[in-house]
């Protein structure tokens, strides 16, 4: 099985393209997501005149962008269709109105999307998110369904574990919407005790051989589905005492074995 091997770059956010391209290549990537947001390089405000040379220089690296991490305004499409972006990547953030409501708002915006989607040649992609966000691979799939092909389900495996699902389950579940596989692990660390009954933990972002996620049941469940599309490890890790590009090297071997490459 042949995927693209991909990392998000957010922890590198600041790089210009080719040095980025440089430090994401020599760590063993071939492909990229990358952030478009005000704290990083290429801002959206400036998206549409700076990405397409920014990725640019990431495929003169070797990288292939796999996709950007922004918003889903007419500019952020324009912006990534001229540099040849497929998809960008978005949460459902639920507000304070509740979850129903949270979902009817999210579902009109993407229904606002679906045009830009259609013009421009870029998929949306829809990441479940643990905490006050659509959590779950399904909560994903039903906010998508009867939405055009071009919106995606990005599966994510501490988020799938940390809603209390299973790979070989949810995997299938995203069915055609499957659009990216982001790899990261994560347990749960106990937090100062607050008076109440329970409750004192909190995720813990870890290695991958080191948490909850079962990555090597993901791989067997893609396998399966005969998927091979893009795998990105996200680059997150709680513990800040050892260098992420060390981190990243260690779990793109592990998920190559979990692979069987």
């Amino acid at each position: 099985m042949t995927y693209i091997w991909s990392v998000f770059t957010k922890p590198w956010a600041a790089l210009p393209g080719d040095e980025l391209g440089e430090l994401v290549a020599g760590l063993g990537f071939t492909g990229a997501e990358i952030p478009v947001r005000d704290t990083s390089y290429v801002t959206p405000a400036r998206a549409e005149k700076v990405l397409p040379r920014f990725t640019e220089q990431l495929r003169a690296a070797g990288v292939e962008p796999i996709s950007i991490a922004g918003g889903l305004d007419e500019s952020t499409f324009a912006a990534a269709a001229a540099a040849g972006v497929p998809m960008i990547r978005i949460m459902a953030e639920l507000g304070p109105d509740g979850y129903p409501a949270s979902v009817r708002r999210n579902r009109e915006q993407l229904e606002a999307a679906a045009g830009h989607a259609a013009q421009y040649g870029v998929q949306v992609g829809v990441q479940p998110h643990h905490g006050r966000f659509v959590a779950s691979t399904l909560g994903v799939v039903q906010l998508l369904d009867g939405l055009p092909g071009q919106f995606k389900v990005v599966w994510d495996a501490a988020h799938d574990v940390l809603a209390g699902d299973d790979p070989a389950v949810t995997l299938e579940l995203a069915g055609d919407r499957l659009g990216i596989v982001n790899l990261k692990n994560v347990t749960y660390v106990p937090t100062e005790p607050t008076g109440d009954v329970g409750g004192a933990w909190r995720p813990w972002f870890v290695q991958g051989s080191d948490g909850l996620a079962n990555w090597s049941s993901a791989f067997a469940t893609l396998s399966r589905l005969g998927w091979h599309g893009p795998i990105c490890l996200s680059g997150q890790y709680s513990d800040p005492s050892v260098p992420t590009t060390d981190r990243l090297k260690i779990d793109l071997d592990a998920a190559k074995a979990a692979a069987g490459l």
